[in-house]
This record gives structure tokens, C-alpha cells and sequence, in this order.
């Protein structure tokens, strides 16, 4: 390791958004709940089935954390054996097909930005700065479609040369994470090869596309005690916050 514990190959750093940046995961996971729990128990009403509601912290990083939405709400309908229409991105928030219940949950999560504002990780902001110190080039990688709004809502945008988020992975079809999709686009907006790049990521879906995409360092942001897990799927480094990364360099 040498700059900021990065491999002295590494010239520039591909950051997730929602739990890496930004402590909005809750906020998503908080969503992902209300709307999968409304629908869960409508259903019940119609079919007599049992009600399992969505569990925020298992359901959350097992199916939807760092996925598009629409991805996110395909693999947790058929953890459940629940198959519906996939409709189109204009359904009505709530209507029953996998495009209504995504908007519904973009839907709410607005809702909760918008009430409870958003807050950046205070050891996140410090690398940030540091990179960009160091001369790193830097870009945010998300599925999220409502990305700068909150970096503008967190005020670091403009610590960011490139924004790759879900409005961008729509606009060129890029396949979402765990696909490497995004993070190529990354590195290919920055002018750099993937191995040139490190990415950080919370998600496990997000360090299997730092591994597929052969990243030089991918680094594990553990929130939630999943260490091993990240480790498993991808992370060759984990810290709980990427702080630690400037007292280990």
C-alpha cells in the first residue's frame, strides 16, 4: 500500500453513494420496508397467504442494497415465489407490477429525504478531501437515479469529478451491479484502466462488480457487521470507515 492505503498503481477512487458517502441506506432500507410491508399485506387480504414482512436489515443486503430498483424488487418478489407483470416505467407509484411497486418505493424514499435531510459519513468526506489532496481522480458510482440530489442535499458534490448513477446506467443500458457495468463507466469517464482505479463499496452486490470488473483494490465499507460477507464477495480490504484507510497510510 502507499497513498491513502491504495496500491501505488492506484490514480483514482470509484465511490458508492448510500452507505459509503452517505448514511441514506437506512434511509433506502427504511423505504424498501414500507413498501414491500403495504403490498405484502394487501396481498394477504386477497390470497389468505401468510404476511412475511420485509426484514430491513437481512432482506435489505440480501436482495435490493446497491441494485437498481427495479432489479431490488424482481429478486425479492421471487425470494417470496411472487411473480408480477413487469409493466413500465410510467406505472403509477403502488400499481401492481414490478415498475409501480419500484416507483412507489422512489416515491417514499423522497419522501424521507426530503423530512429527514441527508447526512454524509464525516470519515468519508475526510478521504474524499485527501484523495482529491493526493491528486486522485474521483467519481461516484450508483444505481441510485436521484444521486446528485443527495451529494447536492449532503453538499460534497463538488468534491466529485464524474457522476455514473442510475439516470446515466438507464441513458447507455449499463447493467446494474453486481454487473461491473458502472464502474467501467467510471473509469472510462475518468480516463483511467480498471486496474488504475479502486472502488468502495458497502454492498455486496457492489464489491462482486469491483471483483468481476478487476479492480486494482476493492474496498469493503462495513456499516452493518458483514465483514466476512464482503470479504467473501468480493472485498480485499474491509474497514468500518474509510478513515481507518488514512491512519493505515
Amino acid at each position: 500500500m502507499d497513498v491513502l492505503g491504495l496500491p501505488a498503481a492506484v490514480t483514482a477512487c470509484l465511490f458508492d453513494l448510500d452507505g459509503v458517502l452517505t448514511q441514506t441506506a437506512k434511509v433506502h432500507s427504511e423505504a424498501w420496508k414500507q413498501m414491500f410491508d403495504g403490498y405484502l399485506r394487501q396481498r394477504a387480504t386477497r390470497t389468505d397467504e401468510a404476511v412475511v414482512l420485509f426484514d430491513p436489515i437481512r432482506d435489505y443486503d440480501r436482495y435490493v442494497d446497491g441494485k437498481p430498483r427495479y432489479d431490488g424488487v424482481r429478486a425479492f418478489l421471487a425470494a417470496r415465489g411472487i411473480e408480477l407483470p413487469e409493466g413500465s416505467p410510467d406505472d403509477p407509484p403502488g400499481a401492481e407490477t414490478v415498475h409501480g411497486l419500484g416507483n412507489l418505493k422512489n416515491e417514499i424514499v423522497l419522501k424521507l429525504i426530503r423530512a429527514q435531510g441527508v447526512e454524509s459519513y464525516e470519515g468519508s468526506v475526510r478521504y474524499v478531501n485527501a484523495a482529491r489532496g493526493a491528486g486522485l481522480r474521483r467519481a461516484v458510482v450508483s444505481s441510485s437515479t436521484n444521486c446528485r440530489d443527495v451529494l447536492i442535499g449532503a453538499g460534497i458534490q463538488d468534491l466529485f469529478e464524474e457522476i455514473i448513477d442510475g439516470v446515466v446506467a438507464e441513458r447507455d443500458h449499463l447493467h446494474g451491479k453486481p454487473a461491473p457495468d458502472t464502474f467501467l463507466a467510471g473509469a472510462r469517464a475518468l480516463a483511467v484502466r480498471p486496474a488504475q482505479a479502486a472502488v468502495f463499496e458497502d454492498a455486496l452486490a457492489g464489491v462482486e462488480a469491483g471483483r468481476a470488473g478487476r479492480f486494482g483494490l476493492v474496498v469493503g465499507v462495513d456499516r452493518v457487521g458483514q465483514a466476512e460477507a464482503l470479504r467473501t464477495h468480493g472485498a480485499d480490504v474491509v474497514v468500518s470507515d474509510l478513515a481507518d484507510l488514512l491512519e493505515a497510510s
